[in-house]
């Protein structure tokens, strides 16, 4: 598995303090992107948050999921929150070590008191000491939160700092990215009150994930979720039910529990469970399987094929402007562009970590994600496969038929309906489910004129 090193520095560690107007919850920031540009400690947000508890706890969550792995837990994972300030809200973001959970807490406007939210992202220290004090905080005396350095400390970084190099999976980075695809296919199947909520999650099994059994499912029934061995009509699929334990976490603090899924068309799929609170969302998307992350889905590969949404996504990305929701049709006139090629766009920007995808908004977010995304495109292992075969010449289309020629084999990969269908083994255990195969991805380059060393023959 390739992977790199993120090196994060900070001016001193994340601390929860006491003051004499309360406690006062420093956030450390490393470098990251805002609408100036690069910054060493972007300070995005310095005021208070008007529910203390339910915030540290939800901070915590997203720490937890940061560091778990759901499957095979060899080791902890350790990178840090990623934290976008968006003008109106505070986004917090995490993904497992496993890279198979999703993570976000959205701190919205009126979940803010007292001051003006900044623009970009950064990555945010959340360490061990700070993880205990948050779990120890009762009542609710006022929380001062400060994202970003102290104002003194902003003149004086050249002191000092707290340095961590943490690993970082070229498998995580593309989680993200598919992540964000996934959900934009979602819509709202069900909504539990408070109540039934809690008596729905803390009925889930607790056995480990990856144990070998199918998905779960669950249904809608009365006011409640009603587990199902198969995905009948308006079914949506719990794969390893225990990686939801990090909504333990805010369950007291619960208003709603909201489930989105794509329709049930058979296979397992992706889902995304949030939890309503005070001035807050927190929530957590699945992958298909509790045993593979989101990075070999396929569902950014289409995007990434194409010089078309790379020429679109290249328009797009100077029009954004740290939206918190962005509006595809004011994009797309603003771009010039059919509301089709801004989604492809924005589908090829979230590769770089340049976007995200909101279920309770569903609508599209700017973030910009403070490491190399773009070695996610570089070393994805389908699309590098295809465009080898399509340099060597292994294509030959004919007509709506094409022959692919990979090693000593030849491939026939047929297009119906705008869709392609291989006859590779991939193919025959994906049916398109986890995207397209390489054959089928170097025939989409190849018809959509993609530069080809030697020719197409």
């Amino acid at each position: 598995m390739t992977r790199s090193v993120q090196a994060l520095a900070y001016c001193r560690m994340s601390a929860l303090e006491s003051t004499q107007s309360g406690r006062l919850l420093g956030l450390e920031t490393s470098g990251g992107l805002t609408p100036a540009g690069a910054e060493a400690h972007p300070r995005f947000f310095s005021g208070f948050v008007t529910s203390p508890q339910i915030a540290a706890r939800g901070l915590l969550a997203v720490a937890d999921v940061a560091a778990a792995r759901y499957y095979q837990r060899l080791r902890p994972a350790s990178l840090d929150p990623v934290v976008t300030g968006n003008g109106d809200r505070l986004r917090f973001e995490s993904f497992s070590g496993c890279g198979g959970v999703y993570a976000r807490l959205d701190v919205l406007s009126e979940g803010l008191d007292g001051a003006e939210t900044g623009h970009g992202t950064t990555n945010v220290d959340v360490n061990n000491p700070l993880r205990e004090a948050l779990s120890r905080m009762t009542g609710d005396d006022p929380l001062h939160l400060r994202v970003g350095p102290e104002e003194l400390a902003v003149t004086t970084l050249d002191g000092p700092v707290v340095e961590k190099k943490v690993p970082l999976p070229d498998r995580w980075l593309r989680g993200f990215a598919e992540a964000q695809v996934a959900s934009a296919g979602f819509d709202l199947r069900a909504e539990l009150s408070a109540a039934d909520a809690v008596r729905f999650l803390r009925s889930l099994p607790k056995s480990a994930s990856g144990t070998g059994r199918g998905p779960m499912w669950v249904v809608p029934a009365g006011r409640t979720l009603r587990p199902t061995t198969r995905p009948v009509p308006g079914a949506v699929c719990l794969p390893g039910p225990d990686r939801l334990i990090a909504l333990q976490r805010v369950l007291r603090h619960a208003t709603a529990l909201r489930v989105y899924g794509p329709v049930a068309d058979g296979a397992a799929t992706a889902s995304a469970w949030e939890v309503t609170l005070p001035g807050m969302r927190l929530t957590l998307t699945l992958s298909p399987d509790a045993s593979r992350g989101f990075s070999g889905e396929g569902g950014v590969l289409e995007a990434l094929a194409t010089e078309e949404a790379a020429q679109d996504a290249e328009l797009v990305s100077v029009l954004l402007a740290w939206e918190p929701r962005i509006d595809l049709a004011d994009l797309g006139e603003q771009a010039g562009l059919p509301v089709d090629r801004v989604r492809a766009a924005l589908t090829r920007l979230g590769t770089a970590g340049r976007v995200g995808y909101d279920v309770a908004d569903a609508a599209y977010f700017h973030r910009e994600l403070p490491y190399d995304a773009d070695r996610a495109e570089r070393h994805n292992p389908r699309l590098v496969a295809a465009r080898a075969l399509v340099a060597e010449g292994a294509v030959t289309l004919d007509g709506q038929l094409a022959t692919v020629a990979s090693g000593e084999r030849r491939y026939q990969v047929r297009e119906s309906g705008g869709a392609l269908s291989c006859t590779c083994q991939w193919w025959a255990d994906y049916r398109g489910r986890r995207g397209p195969c390489k054959h089928a991805l170097a025939v989409r380059m190849v018809r959509r004129g993609a530069l080809v060393a030697g020719g197409a023959r």
